[in-house]
């Protein structure tokens, strides 16, 4: 059984759009130790959320997949990214990356005041005033609620 996650992003930096036009990409940039240690524990074949944030509404848009595991996050080395560490290094890369891939999109996005409303996500990171963790785990009961949601769209 998979695990479920959430992944946030502007769509205007990358959407699912252009997801589903490069058909996979590596999911990096990542810079909260939360984040990156949620992706540490993914597995090939794990399901997340594809999430547009800074819209309005932001919401939830489509699914993915992790088709690579966590690997040193190279844009974190180099100094012309907006995503540069100095403090990482090659032999210390502190933060990780996961690639994924398109599984689909919904026919609408299902927003936030919309999730915030379900009883079943009441305990999940997403609807909490205040979340910003831009990759966050779903357990199979609000990935469930949600899909249905969707589903039913």
């Amino acid at each position: 059984m998979p695990n479920y996650w959430l992944f946030k992003s502007e769509p205007d930096t990358y959407g699912i759009e252009r997801l589903r036009k490069e058909k996979r990409t590596e999911w990096s940039g990542v810079r909260n130790y939360q984040a990156r240690n949620n992706m540490i524990a993914m597995q090939v074949g794990d399901l997340g959320f594809f999430y547009h944030s800074v819209v309005q509404p932001p919401g939830i848009v489509g699914i993915c997949t992790i088709v690579k595991t966590a690997y040193p996050d190279f844009t974190a080395l180099d100094p012309k990214s907006d995503y540069y560490d100095p403090k990482a290094t090659a032999e210390k890369p502190i933060w990780q990356m996961v690639d994924v891939a398109f599984e689909r999109a919904f026919t609408r996005l299902i927003g936030l005041p919309e999730l915030r409303e379900m009883k079943a996500l009441a305990g999940m990171p997403l609807v909490q005033k205040g979340s910003r963790l831009s990759v966050q785990p779903v357990t199979p009961a609000q990935w469930k609620a949600i899909l249905k949601v969707a589903e039913a769209s």
